[in-house]
């Protein structure tokens, strides 16, 4: 694996540094040995510039090799720093639906998996640079000395190299088949949290989840786990056996050959000596780097690249949030997601629809038949495959989706309840929470300071009214709502449907709301009714 593409870009000119220092640092070393090796070959009083020249080189080295330090920490700080925040920008910039295709296991996987992995690999790269000057430059030296020793040592060098690539490629095999199971091991996870609840009321249930998943998957990623190290201490094992014995046939077998003087065989067993630290540093790090293309592989497969443009990262394209709209149109929509594995998908449309300023609409329709997906599409969270969406007359596009995405605020069912009001910063922003707080009825239970929310710890509908509020202070042209009064009670329901969205319908905000509630429909301007992914005839509902 090629591991400079992982590095994030503002971090290549303090690597370049490193690098350079670490260079300079493993040329003064290679100078070293050859001092040392010619101090050796020339007992007697020390030489004034073998002296000088060995201090000069000591201090070079030293000097050279806490520079580079100094830049490695610098830059595998910043390194990881920009690593998360890209891959995490990254993961934002990822089609909602492909996201939801490969789960949310995966997702956390990559994150704290992976995003690790990769990043280590990013930060030993100028370590690796180092270790490799080291060794150029005393290869270099050990030719000078001979090079017949030199290409007979280097044979030796690349079988073993091979013998030690092919006993990694099988614990390689292991290691990525326990990353495979890590995936699935963080979905049972995922299962225990999510369904704690009905593990606790049900004590067999429990004890079968524990022993046949956890369990299972916990005892399958340990075992590939260890049999991949395994093979991998057998590969180190093997290149320990090499060197040493590398080692003495320079002390045993070299000297009674008649080209070898004296000298040379000196210099390479000191050469040796020093350089099987840096050796057995690049052989670790080739390991690191084959870790990381296991990791990169993942992240691949997700969908989430590392170096293709952030669409939705930079300034949105397109016009400012026009307040003042008039009309929404969907001319010919389609979305289809992806074959399941019995070959069949659903498809949402064609859908020609049109959503006016100051207007409730009712969307209704049973179990899967598309109200949430047409919510996803209206939203621009996905991309229609077909058809063109408007916004008083503009075509939203990959270009400006982002901007259009800026005219809603909105609830899914399935919505997150963040603990404080993020991205917002206006000055009477807490006096705003506050009184709808009041107008919620959630006075009584939370309080707003410096836009956190005090507690989130509520029951469902509760925390459906607060995630109602933030939908609120964000005060956007349309606001889409899917079953969010499912969860209330009888009290506050009646007062969603005719204060809460009445009100904001006289402020000129547009409304779309999913709802089974069928006795509030006569409040609506519109019913929207979907089967099977299309529009059908809505029934005609008498005033209430």
């Amino acid at each position: 694996m090629n591991p400079f593409p992982i590095l994030p870009p503002r971090a290549w000119l303090v690597s370049a540094l490193a690098v350079v220092a670490g260079l300079l640092g493993g040329a003064l070393s290679a100078g070293l040995i050859a001092l040392i090796n010619t101090a050796l070959a020339n007992p007697g009083p020390p030489r004034p510039l073998l002296v000088v020249g060995f201090f000069g080189l000591v201090i070079g080295r030293t000097v050279a090799n806490g520079v580079a330090r100094l830049l490695l920490n610098y830059f595998t700080q910043r390194a990881l720093l920009d690593l998360s925040r890209n891959l995490s920008r990254r993961v934002l910039a990822t089609p909602l639906w492909q996201l939801e295709r490969v789960g949310i296991p995966r997702v956390l996987g990559m994150l704290t998996h992976d995003i690790p992995v990769i990043g280590w690999a990013a930060q030993i790269v100028p370590t690796f640079a180092m270790n490799v000057a080291i060794i150029v430059g005393c290869a270099i030296y050990l030719g000078w000395l001979s090079w017949l020793s030199l290409v007979g040592l280097a044979s030796f060098v690349v079988v073993g190299a091979l013998g030690y690539h092919l006993l990694l490629r099988r614990a390689y095999r292991y290691l990525e088949r326990a990353r495979e199971t890590r995936d699935l091991l963080f979905r049972h996870y995922r299962a225990l949290t999510e369904g704690m609840k009905e593990l606790k009321l049900h004590a067999a249930r429990r004890e079968a989840f524990l022993t046949d998943r956890i369990g299972t998957a916990a005892e399958t990623l340990r075992r590939d786990a260890l049999v991949g190290v395994c093979h991998h201490v057998v590969a180190d094992t093997w290149n320990q056996l090499l060197f040493y014995g590398l080692l003495g046939g320079m002390l045993f077998v070299a000297p009674t050959l008649q080209d070898v003087s004296a000298r040379t065989v000196t210099g390479y067993i000191v050469a040796l000596l020093y350089v099987m630290s840096p050796i057995w540093g690049v052989m670790e790090a080739s390991s690191t780097f084959a870790q990381a293309r296991i990791s990169l592989k993942k992240v691949n497969e997700i969908g989430v690249s590392l170096w293709e443009r952030d669409a939705e990262s930079g300034a949105a394209e397109g016009h400012a949030v026009d307040a003042d709209w008039q009309r929404l149109e969907l001319d010919g929509v389609t979305f289809a997601y992806p074959f399941d594995s019995e070959g069949r998908r659903f498809v949402l449309g064609p859908l020609d629809l049109e959503l006016r300023r100051g207007e409730l609409v009712f969307v209704i329709g049973g179990n899967g038949s598309g109200k949430s997906t047409l919510m996803k599409v209206l939203t621009g969270l996905y991309g229609q495959e077909q058809g063109t969406i408007r916004l008083d007359g503009v075509a939203v596009t990959e270009r400006n989706r982002e901007w259009y995405r800026r005219h809603f605020s909105a609830v899914f069912t399935d919505f997150y309840l963040f603990d404080s009001l993020l991205g917002m910063d206006e000055s009477d922003l807490d006096k705003r929470a506050t009184r709808g707080l009041e107008e919620l009825e959630l006075d009584d239970k939370v309080q707003v300071s410096d836009g956190v929310f005090s507690t989130t710890a509520l029951s469902q509908g509760q925390r459906k009214r607060l995630a109602l509020l933030t939908a609120f202070l964000e005060d956007r042209p349309i606001y889409v709502l899917d079953e969010w009064a499912a969860d209330q009670d009888p009290h506050y329901r009646e007062i969603f449907y005719r204060h809460l969205l009445p009100d904001l319908k006289a402020r000129g905000k547009a409304i779309v709301v999913i709802s089974h509630d069928d006795r509030y429909y006569h409040l609506g301007d519109r019913i929207v009714k979907l089967e099977d992914g299309k529009l059908v005839p809505s029934p005609r509902v008498a005033a209430g």
